[in-house]
Formats: structure tokens, C-alpha cells, sequence
């Protein structure tokens, strides 16, 4: 439970005159999915009128070659506060920034604009990372200035420090303003830059990969300790009590199993869940004729998780929620040893196995699938078992069901997240496209497999057999009776053709399944007027889905 950390932080919130205006900030701390690489282009280009505040200089408060390692010296007339909108510098666009305060703003108001009066309270977001850095380069060791850092990954430090001097801005505009200004809340959206080549942990650039339980124990302690000077070194700046929250997402790779581990072992660390579900840069358009990469998100997909991230923070420490993502409990095995029931902690139940938001994701083989809704089960050896279904069998739980029982005696481990949506079976022939482009010719139709797919944007096609490759679909047809997909050859992996009898399978960019709660808080935003997708002027849904995980074990 962490209902007491949540009476010391409104304490500290509460500390100045109730009769000042108050400004709270949310100050945000990552590396490239924090500062909107390639989400462009941008969807919050003007006021939104929840009344939330940016520095002039922008959300993006440190800037390489711009008094990067000494923020003191940056110019005072770049910290007037102004509306709170998202800016384009370079392949950097869209931010959490908007969809976070707008949704946290308007879950206090009721949706009222009408209600934000000049002395209404507001938040001020800033962020002083970059894209590619891990935890220790961004923390007051810095170590991105190292000797030994690879000179090409040298953008001049002082991230820390950048987050700390903001912190004297705001303090110094508040006054000016005849406001009180504390910081409401932590953000963390960094994990994939200390991911290893095999699974574990890198603690430095020069340093061994530490083994996956080495990794994430070491990666868990490194955030709370974050966590923690963070805190106190913000709290000196701003006169504030008590202990500053830290909300984070599920970083994909080890990291993400870390994160989830600091919010069970510190009460003042939130994991607000994965971010699989939102839409990827392969949809951004970061030049005329360039995509972004499949790891980053697009102007969309970054306000949606602003969204989420806002919502959680409103509900922890607005109205005392003690929070937890859709996670697993527990796992055990049914009397008959044909099943494994699952259960779940699930923040708005009943939970919901969809494939229409989300295409379905399997791996098929004869008599069932190894990989179905998400949810994989290997045996004691690590051999994949045959799924025959996913379902739910109760508000809180799942139930897998086994084409082979287990044999007694036997023991097995349960996994979540995949990137395979459909086998779209034989490549049946290749050919020319219209300006340029190419296209797959399938020996069959699968536009219902698709159209999840189609409706949140681009998608992947990758082969199974033969010299790997993938590339991006951006449209389909039907042409006699079955499907084809259409590329652009310059997008293909490694510039690897496909080759006809090939078969192929549909894939989303980011490892993902199918469980998520019932949640029905409505979204401050709606998708933009993008050209990708068909979801545009619909709201961003808030389910919440479940974590990824990677070694649940079944008991008897």
C-alpha cells in the first residue's frame, strides 16, 4: 500500500498561502520516446485552453550547444511562462507534455474549460533529456561526459543539472507572477538506451552486460536511488516537504521487468503501464520521402500516453487511488493439468480480450498456437507448449488451455508480448506498384486480419524462411479474390528483397497482446486529422493493458 505517501505529498503541496495562484510542475526526465524523436508531425500546434504552462524556450529545456552543461548562463527571457503546445526542433516533435497536463487539468475541472479562471492552479512541464542516453548519463553522475563515452554519443551533459536550474526558473517566474510553485509529480520514460544485446542490463557503455537477474535488480536500484536524490535535490529548490512521486511507463526490453520491480519496492514510484497499444513513428513523416523508426512513437501515440500517464497521476494523487497496472498474480495449474488459470490485478474490471482495437496476436502451428493473445508457456526444458485458446473465465482471470495435458510432475513458465499479429500464409508473387512503389501478391485473402492493422496505421510484413527481411505496408488492395500489400522498396530491411513462396506474417512494431481492463475515463484529445489510419476525430481509448512479462511460473 502507498496511501501514506500520498497524505505527505498533498502536506507539501498544500505548504503556501492558499490564497496565491498555484503553479505545479511536472518535471520529466528520458531519453527518446520523452522527447518526441521523430513524432512529427506535430498535433498540438496551438493553445489547448486548460491553462498549462511551457517555458519559452520550450518543453525541451536543455538543447546540445546551447550552455548545455552550464544552464545557468541560459538566457532569462527564455523562461517567460507561456500556453503549453508542442514545437518541432529537428526530427523532434510531439511530447507526453499536452496529453499529460491537459487530461490531469481536465479530470480536476470535469471537462469544464469554462471552470480555468485566471487564479485556477496549472501544471508547467519540463524536460531536460536526450534520446539514446542511459540512466547514470542522466543522473547527477553524468557520466555522458566520460572519458571513456564514445565521442560520437558526447552532446555536451548536464541533464541533471538542467532539470535542477529549471526548477529555479519556475520558482523565480512564480514569484514574478505572484505564484507559488512546487513540483506535483516525477516523470520517467527512460530504459531501452541501458537494454543488452542478450537480454540483460548495461550499466555503462564500457562496462560488462550484467545477466538478466543481476540486471534488473542492479536497473531497480539505480531508479530508486534516482528517484531519491531527485527528489531531495528538487525539494531543497523549492522548499517543499515530504517525498516527490515518480511515475513511469513499461520500458520495452529488460528494463520494463526493473521498472515494475522499483514500484513494488519503493512506495513513492508508479508504473503506470505499457505503451504498446498507441501507434509508432513508422506513421510519423520526419521528411518528404522518410518514416520514423518503429521504436519511437508518432505525434498521436505520444499525446495518447500523455493521456494515460495524466490520468494515473490524477488518480494517485488527486483521489488516493492506490494504484497498480494490469498485472499477473498468480498462475496455477488446473485439476486436469489441460489448463492454466491466471489472475490478475486489474485496475477497472472486467478484463477484456480484444482483437478489434488490436489486431490478434498468434503464432500458429498444427493443432493450436504457440503464441495466442500475447501468452506464451514453456515447459521445464523451455520447449513451447500448444495453446488452444485464450480466455476469459472470470472479472480477474484468464485461462490457457493446453491441447497436451501436462505430464505430472511437470512444471511451467508463462510469458507476455509478442510482435506477431497474423500468418498472411504464401507469397504468391511480387510486382511493380504505382509511383514507385512495389507489391506482395498473397495466395489469399486477409483483409479481416487486417483491418486492426490498417486502422491504427502502418504495419510490418516479415518472411519466415529464406535470407531475413521486413518492411513497412502503408496500403492495401484486393485484386481476384486475394490481398495485396504495398511498400515502398527503399524501406525494405538491409534492402533484402522477398521472394515469392515465402511465407509471411503481419507484424505490429512493438512486442504487444491482447488483455486490457474495462476502463471507460474518456480522453481529453482525439486522434488528429493524421494520413494514417481511420481513427481520426475518434477519443483516445484509456484501457489500461496488460504488462509485458517474461517468467510467470504455474504453481500446482
Amino acid at each position: 500500500m502507498k496511501l501514506r505517501f500520498i497524505l505527505l505529498a498533498l502536506t507539501g503541496l498544500a505548504g503556501a498561502a492558499d490564497t496565491a495562484p498555484k503553479i505545479s510542475g511536472i518535471w520529466m526526465m528520458g531519453q527518446s520516446l520523452c522527447d518526441g524523436s521523430e513524432s512529427l508531425p506535430i498535433v498540438t500546434r496551438e493553445d489547448t485552453g486548460w491553462g498549462n504552462l511551457a517555458f519559452q524556450r520550450g518543453v525541451r529545456t536543455w538543447l546540445p550547444k546551447d550552455n548545455s552543461a552550464t544552464p545557468e548562463l541560459r538566457p532569462a527571457e527564455l523562461f517567460k511562462l507561456v500556453p503549453l503546445r508542442a514545437q518541432t526542433n529537428g526530427g523532434l516533435g510531439e511530447t507526453v507534455a499536452n496529453g499529460m497536463a491537459d487530461h490531469w487539468q481536465s479530470a480536476r475541472f470535469g471537462n469544464d474549460k469554462a471552470r480555468i479562471t485566471q487564479s485556477a492552479p496549472r501544471f508547467l512541464v519540463a524536460y531536460s533529456g536526450q534520446g539514446g542516453r542511459q540512466i547514470q548519463e542522466l543522473s547527477s553522475a553524468d557520466l555522458s561526459t566520460d572519458a571513456r563515452t564514445p565521442e560520437s554519443r558526447r552532446h555536451g551533459g548536464g541533464y541533471y543539472r538542467t532539470s535542477l536550474d529549471d526548477a529555479r526558473r519556475a520558482v523565480a517566474q512564480a514569484k514574478t507572477a505572484g505564484a507559488d510553485f512546487r513540483i506535483a509529480a516525477l516523470y520517467w520514460m527512460q530504459g531501452e538506451g541501458n537494454g543488452g544485446p542478450t537480454g540483460g542490463i548495461m550499466p555503462t557503455r564500457w562496462d560488462a552486460e550484467l545477466p538478466r537477474p543481476a540486471g534488473l535488480a542492479w536497473y531497480r536500484d539505480q531508479l530508486i536511488a534516482y528517484r531519491k536524490q531527485w527528489s531531495a535535490d528538487l525539494c531543497a529548490i523549492t522548499g517543499q516537504g515530504g517525498e516527490l512521486p515518480m511515475f513511469t511507463y513499461q520500458t520495452l526490453g529488460p528494463a520494463g521487468e526493473a521498472q515494475l520491480m522499483a514500484a513494488d519496492a519503493d512506495q513513492n514510484i508508479w508504473l503506470v503501464g505499457p505503451h504498446y497499444a498507441v501507434p509508432s513513428a513508422i506513421n510519423s513523416r520526419t521528411k518528404p520521402d522518410r518514416h520514423g523508426d518503429p521504436i519511437h512513437l508518432s505525434a498521436d501515440g505520444e499525446r495518447w500516453w500523455g493521456e494515460q500517464v495524466g490520468k494515473v497521476m490524477h488518480r494517485v494523487l488527486d483521489r488516493s487511488e492506490d494504484w497498480q497496472p494490469l498485472r499477473p498474480l498468480s498462475a496455477k495449474i488446473a485439476a486436469g493439468r489441460d489448463s492454466i488459470l491466471i489472475d490478475f490485478s486489474v485496475p477497472r474490471p472486467p478484463l477484456v480480450l480484444d482483437t478489434t482495437f488490436l489486431a490478434q496476436q498468434e503464432i500458429a502451428v498444427k493443432g493450436g498456437f504457440t503464441s495466442l493473445a500475447g501468452f506464451r508457456v514453456r515447459d521445464s526444458a523451455g520447449q513451447p507448449l500448444t495453446l488452444t485458446a485464450v480466455e476469459v473465465v472470470a472479472p480477474t482471470q484468464v485461462c490457457l488451455r493446453l491441447e497436451q495435458p501436462l505430464p505430472a510432475g511437470k512444471t511451467c513458465r508463462i510469458s507476455y508480448g509478442h510482435p506477431y499479429a497474423a500468418a498472411l500464409g504464401t507469397l504468391a508473387a511480387l510486382r511493380e506498384g504505382p509511383e514507385k512503389t512495389a507489391e506482395l501478391v498473397l495466395a489469399r485473402r486477409v483483409a479481416a486480419q487486417l483491418k486492426p492493422l490498417l486502422a491504427e496505421g502502418a504495419f510490418f510484413v516479415a518472411n519466415l524462411s529464406g535470407p531475413p527481411t521486413r518492411v513497412a505496408i502503408r496500403a492495401t488492395s484486393e485484386d481476384n479474390g486475394v490481398t495485396v500489400l504495398r511498400y515502398d522498396p527503399g524501406e525494405l530491411r538491409n534492402s533484402v528483397p522477398f521472394v515469392a513462396g515465402q511465407e509471411i506474417v503481419a507484424q505490429r512494431s512493438f512486442s504487444y497482446g491482447n488483455l486490457r481492463d474495462s476502463d471507460p475515463e474518456r480522453s481529453t484529445h482525439t486522434f488528429a486529422d493524421t494520413t494514417y489510419g481511420t481513427r481520426a476525430g475518434q477519443p483516445y481509448p484509456l484501457w489500461n493493458w496488460c504488462v509485458l512479462f517474461g517468467d510467470l511460473g504455474a504453481d500446482e
